[in-house]
């Protein structure tokens, strides 16, 4: 039956079948680009009371599923056609695995019957995705939909959150069975499927309390898995009651506000470098927190390291491993402080240490952003866009930074005070994400404005997504520093402008003063040329008033930035 619509009364088929599983798992969106040979499916799962948004690219819609995986803390689906659909698709799938969050990528194949002969869009998909989630399954016949179905959505979730991968050939979505056989396979995989986590053992509780209490020097550092668990009410009770200061990731930034009087961040190299004990909360001892080791953390520092995962811990060898739940354990310790409680106090040595930094740096940074400079570098319009985002008040607008330069400064300057309102590059720094993460954002969080601060080469990945957000009316304003390239326009010395293809413009240039803006308008959204203050302003405060899908191109000098922004040792 072409298209996979209903034979007969009294029969459903594989599209209808699996349409029907994702909703009774508790599926509400899907992300995607329909085509041979999911179309069907796609159709089915909105009428099944699916919410489908369609995308131009798999790998935008990657990165939207797992952003919504993570705000959301139920998996995000990816649904894809074969072949070049599915590798489309794992970048975003790749991307939800080194994140470490919910994801499930969805793809149709070719004919089983067919495979091997060179079949449309043929691929051995189960091979392709294999390094990039925790599990893979392939229905090879219609009444393994519903379980397999459950199995991922499930699986993804569980533990330690990740990518998971369904295939659905088209011999099996066209497969049919009776009304009765759906409901049966159907009503057999509705119950419930609970994991529960190990909690901490009583005795590891008191020692991390203990290694707490007797230090000189305590920092509390958490970052993205403390979001996802919702930790941070648990982490300000206990850095409240504590007063120890306190270090997010950049993800973690919000958790418990910037403006907090016991935020570390603006004294990041004392707090880490001087530190005795660091409690590590939902936080990889990764190149993000630089491995954990000498010379940016002292060598006699001891980590107590909480993560869900007991890899994790085997694998960073910590001086103290806590397996669980990050909000669980943070609340065990919390319990555990209320038997004999302590503080450090505004006058402890460490606590003043760290608030003097705190306000040197601060001040050198308002130094720098009072100064007005035209052509904008990047501290100028970084600090108009910061004051028209706290001046929005709560909701907190929902952040989302990438480019090398434009998130760097970003990070610095931007100030996030509610959880989960950044969006960035992240463990993997993966550049692309976003468009797709702007629309996760949107979907996840209707109440909420989307920002995003995106490099000119950030967005250039993924800059079609335009016409999506137009489409489905999302509260998106995109603003691109334009400063015509890759870290800027051309970075050569004159002595790397040789050979036959020296006219060439330099690998790092793009067309200089681009028209972004005028991209937007195309679909029928605003946008805007801004190249100084007043203009941004201006149009911060008409598109964030009008809540509808914008575009600033904000015209940057393209000598402002710096190679590799803040990892010219990478590059």
């Amino acid at each position: 039956m072409a298209g996979g619509a209903q034979a007969a009364e009294g029969t459903v088929d594989g599209n209808v079948l699996a349409a029907r599983a994702l909703a009774r798992a508790g599926v509400q969106h899907m992300f995607g680009v329909v085509g041979i040979p999911v179309t069907s499916l796609a159709t089915r799962a909105v009428a099944a009371g699916v919410r489908f948004i369609a995308f131009h690219n798999e790998q935008s819609a990657g990165y939207a599923a797992s952003a919504y995986g993570y705000l959301t803390r139920r998996p995000g689906v990816l649904l894809t056609v074969s072949g070049p659909g599915c590798v489309h698709g794992l970048a975003g799938l790749s991307n939800a695995q080194v994140n470490t969050w919910p994801t499930v990528m969805i793809s149709g194949s070719c004919d089983q019957a067919d495979f091997g002969k060179g079949d449309f869009q043929e691929l051995d998909q189960i091979a392709a995705v294999k390094p990039f989630v925790k599990f893979a399954a392939k229905a090879t016949e219609i009444v393994q939909i519903p379980r397999l179905v459950r199995e991922v959505v499930h699986i993804a979730a569980s533990g330690r959150p990740g990518g998971c991968y369904l295939d659905l050939p088209t011999d099996v979505l066209h497969q049919m069975v009776s009304e009765s056989v759906a409901e049966r396979l159907l009503a057999e995989c509705e119950s419930p499927q609970v994991e529960e986590l190990g909690a901490a053992e009583t005795a590891e509780i008191r020692k991390a309390v203990s290694l707490l209490r007797s230090a000189e020097r305590p920092l509390i550092v958490f970052g993205k898995g403390a979001g996802s668990a919702r930790a941070e009410d648990s982490l300000t009770e206990l850095i409240e009651r504590t007063g120890i200061p306190f270090l997010p990731t950049p993800m973690g930034k919000g958790l418990i506000s910037d403006t907090h009087e016991l935020s570390a961040t603006a004294a990041r190299s004392l707090a880490i470098g001087r530190c005795d004990v660091a409690l590590v909360v939902g936080a990889r001892l990764n190149w993000l927190l630089h491995f954990g080791e000498p010379p940016r953390w002292s060598k006699d520092v001891k980590f107590i390291l909480v993560d869900v995962s007991r890899e994790e811990i085997e694998l960073r060898k910590p001086h103290l491993g806590l397996v669980g739940d990050a909000k669980e354990v943070v609340d065990l310790i919390n319990e555990e402080i209320n038997e004999d409680p302590f503080c450090l106090g505004k006058t402890n040595p460490w606590v003043e240490a760290i608030s003097k930094k705190v306000k040197e740096n601060v001040a050198k940074m308002e130094l720098q952003l009072g100064k007005v400079v035209v052509p904008f570098n990047f501290f100028t319009p970084m600090k108009i866009i910061r004051d028209a985002i706290l001046a929005e008040g709560s909701p907190a607008p929902i952040l989302v930074s990438e480019g090398a330069n434009t998130m760097d400064v970003g990070r610095a300057v931007l100030v996030q005070t509610e959880p989960r309102t950044r969006l960035d590059a992240g463990t993997w720094g993966t550049m692309g994400v976003g468009l797709g993460y702007c629309i996760a954002a949107a979907v996840a969080c209707p109440e909420r404005l989307v920002v995003a601060v995106e490099g000119d080469s950030g967005f250039g990945f993924s800059a079609m997504e335009v016409e999506t957000l137009v489409r489905y009316q999302f509260p998106v304003v995109v603003i691109v520093f334009n400063n015509g390239g890759v870290y800027g326009g051309d970075r050569r010395n004159p002595d790397e402008i040789t050979g036959p293809h020296k006219e060439d413009p330099a690998p790092t240039s793009f067309v200089s003063g681009a028209a972004y803006h005028t991209m937007m308008e195309a679909f029928g959204g605003k946008g805007y040329i801004v190249k100084n203050p007043e203009e941004l302003k201006f149009a911060l405060s008409e598109s964030f008033s009008a809540r509808k899908p914008a575009v600033i191109n904000v015209i940057i000098d393209p000598y402002a930035g710096a190679e590799s922004g803040r990892l010219q040792h990478k590059n």
